[in-house]
């Protein structure tokens, strides 16, 4: 177990198989694309510029960690341990990135990329997508209840196949809940 230790600019593509547990460290400008990171326990740890590019995270917990100014492109966080799942990104790249079927209540999303991210059937009740770019991001079957999509953009959720019950919206991207009917709105 490592343990308040931080680390900057190191690459984690041959991760020590001992040091299976990180408690309250702080990753700057490391590199951990393409590592296998599964089994590893990430606890009240913070990343910041790290890059996550083909990282296999399986069964990988994250437990109360920050992303900021991070590249997790493609990652499948619905494979990561579920148990106590909690994180937070902000001015991130999750392009490709797979949340399909999690439970992320209260998650923040603040001004990330996330193009073509899936959100189906995940529990986003109460998420914040503040000034996120959610282009062509899949939201089927997703719980959006009391998510705030406000400042959010280029977003296409259907309200027929999704829960969207008290989810915020500004009146400015509300196009956006209308994509699926071929609209004009001027």
């Amino acid at each position: 177990m490592t343990a308040e230790t931080t680390f900057h600019s190191e690459n984690f593509g041959t991760i020590a198989r001992n040091e299976l547990e990180y408690e309250n460290c702080s990753f700057i400008n490391c590199d951990f694309s393409n590592s296998n990171l599964s089994n590893v326990q990430f606890l009240e740890c913070i990343f910041e510029n790290c890059d996550f590019t083909g990282a296999n995270i399986d069964h990988t917990s994250f437990k109360d960690v920050s992303f900021k100014a991070c590249k997790l492109l493609g990652v499948g966080f619905n494979l990561c341990n579920q148990f106590l799942l909690e994180m937070s990104f902000e001015k991130c790249i999750l392009t490709y990135a797979s949340f399909h079927k999690l439970s992320l209540k209260k998650t923040p999303f603040i001004d990330c990329k996330l193009n073509e991210a899936d959100f189906s059937e995940a529990d986003l009740s109460e998420c914040v997508f503040d000034e996120s770019d959610l282009s062509d991001t899949i939201f089927e079957r997703s719980n959006l209840q009391k998510a705030d999509f406000r400042t959010s953009r280029y977003f296409r959720i259907d309200p027929e196949i999704n829960t969207i019950k008290h989810a915020r919206f500004s009146s400015g991207n509300l196009a956006g809940l209308l994509v699926k009917y071929d609209l004009t709105i001027d």
